[in-house]
């Protein structure tokens, strides 16, 4: 046997099987779209999906953006210190009172903004995305993805399985 073919024997694969039906080469239940779901719900849910990974990357970057000021902050005070050690202490109070712990936007440091953005736009759009999920699709996460896994990967061959049989939670043998 070809070390890259998979064992598949007595499996049905997708195709075969209801949408709910676990089979041995098949994504786990909670990656199959269940039954009456049509295909421009999952597209939906799939941009929609998207678009929260992109708010997820913007929100790294914001909270990238909130520790690399803090450092700036920090350094800055540093420098403050060795411009006094230097004896240039009038360059050293004006760094000192005008930008050291200076507010980075009107009445806000960074951690504001994080607390303001997590708590108003990051949480809404979690909140609008898990809804529509459960309203739809019963909670399911990733279902367009999951299908374009089983589209795009070679089945039956090894590195091509539909899950991990590794005794994860995405195993058929564990699925529930």
């Amino acid at each position: 046997m070809d070390d890259d073919a998979a064992t598949t024997e007595g499996t049905t694969g997708v195709d075969g099987a209801g949408a709910d039906a676990p089979t041995a080469d098949a994504p786990t239940a909670e990656h199959r779209r269940p039954s009456g779901v049509d295909d421009a719900t999952v597209e939906a849910l799939g941009k929609l999906s998207e678009a929260l990974e992109v708010v997820e990357d913007a929100r790294g970057h914001l909270y990238g953006f909130h520790r690399l000021s803090g450092m700036a902050d920090l350094t800055l005070g540093e420098a403050v210190d060795l411009f006094r050690d230097a004896g240039h202490d009038k360059l050293a109070d004006r760094l000192e009172t005008e930008l050291v712990g200076r507010n980075v936007v009107q009445g806000r440091w960074t951690f504001q903004i994080v607390e303001e953005y997590d708590d108003d736009y990051y949480a809404t759009f979690k909140r609008l995305e898990g809804g529509a999920r459960d309203d739809l699709v019963g909670g399911r996460r990733h279902l367009f993805e999951a299908e374009m896994k089983e589209d795009r990967r070679s089945h039956g061959r090894r590195h091509h399985e539909a899950v991990p049989h590794d005794g994860g939670e995405q195993d058929p043998a564990t699925d529930s």
